[in-house]
């Protein structure tokens, strides 16, 4: 009797186990041919996933990544922006086949500031678009031409509501199921899901943003399904259409996105049930126009962009050109014959015979 109890026991400690290895999951939704991403099982470690954009964007990291979830690629075709999408409150979500999912070891919260600072660091003098947006919480950072491509987009939850019941609000054409337009909860969940189409209608008035040479990127954070979970309970018929709704949304979303970067835009989902600890984060106003300087106590050089090759091969060959010229020169006025060579020699012969 009790080795049959041991057996049970040890069985289902080995089950947690295995739901917590295969808990949290990082999808790749849309991918451009420049970046590969391989099809296995190997787990991302949580606070890695922004290096994972950084690499396949092009940029370095500070620390190797040793992941073979990721491929070399095309080193000379990197993607024009990469959009990733954290959802809280759910580990796995019920996305198209044709997705690609890892499992995520040690959910620890994240921020794609290193990204962020990468690009606008590399490219601030062109346009890049940098919008990092959390709605539930009115966390919102913008950075480039985001100013003014998302200008009238609603960050506040007062404008979210507002959204909401406009004439041309998702709620005339979503079918909302079991979820109430009288529920402040189902609001929250329902004006992210706003969010979500106002970035692509307004980054579509704006397609030339999408055709230049500097990488964007958009990191959003949604946490209306988790306080879904927690008002009706994650097997509430509630939950599950929000649940649906979500991912017919975020697939949506993903479309829209890469065609309106014409295939070249990575698209990430991030679903995480809970992250193990807080995170962290500096306080940003609302709408910031660019990046407060960061303290240098090192005395470190600025940062050059990818013009500093060109410009550099520029001023080395004029100089080399000046130095070949000087030394013909000087060779030349060396070796001179002042009666035959120099024409003020000649003319001054010539007087002399005259007179």
């Amino acid at each position: 009797m009790g080795r049959r109890g041991v057996v049970p026991a040890a069985v289902l400690l080995v089950a947690a186990c295995l739901a917590g290895v295969r808990g949290d999951e990082f999808s790749i939704l849309r991918t451009p041919q420049s970046v590969v991403f391989r099809d296995g099982s190997w787990p991302i470690p949580g606070d890695r996933i922004p290096d994972v954009a950084a690499l396949s964007m092009g940029f370095s990291v500070e620390e190797d990544l040793s992941w073979p979830g990721l491929a070399v690629g095309d080193l000379f075709h990197r993607p024009r922006a990469t959009v990733l999408v954290t959802v809280k409150g759910v580990d796995k979500l019920t996305l198209p086949v044709k997705g690609i999912s890892y499992p995520i070891e040690n959910a620890v919260p994240f921020s794609m500031d290193s990204v962020a600072n990468a690009i606008h660091n590399l490219f601030s003098e062109e346009t890049p678009v940098v919008l990092q947006l959390a709605p539930s919480e009115e966390r919102v950072y913008m950075v480039g031409k985001a100013n003014s491509v998302f200008e009238d987009l609603s960050v506040t939850l007062r404008q979210l509501r507002n959204r909401l019941f406009q004439d041309n609000s998702i709620l005339s054409s979503l079918p909302l199921n079991s979820l109430s337009r009288n529920n402040e909860v189902d609001l929250l969940f329902l004006s992210e899901l706003q969010v979500l189409h106002d970035i692509a209608s307004l980054l579509s008035r704006h397609k030339h943003l999408a055709k230049d040479h500097s990488p964007d990127l958009y990191s959003l954070e949604l946490s209306g399904l988790e306080e879904v979970g927690k008002r009706y309970g994650e097997d509430s018929q509630q939950f599950k259409d929000a649940s649906q709704i979500l991912v017919d949304s975020l697939q949506k979303f993903a479309d829209e996105m890469y065609n309106l970067y014409s295939g070249n835009a990575v698209v990430e989902v991030v679903a995480v049930k809970t992250f193990n600890s807080p995170l962290t984060r500096k306080t940003r106003s609302i709408l910031q126009s660019s990046q407060s300087e960061s303290d240098n106590p090192y005395n470190l050089a600025y940062p050059y962009n990818y013009n500093y090759s060109v410009i550099f091969n520029i001023i080395l060959w004029m100089m080399i050109g000046l130095a070949l010229a000087v030394i013909v020169i000087s060779y030349n006025l060396w070796n001179m014959d002042p009666g035959y060579d120099s024409i003020i020699y000649r003319m001054t012969n010539q007087k002399i015979r005259m007179d």
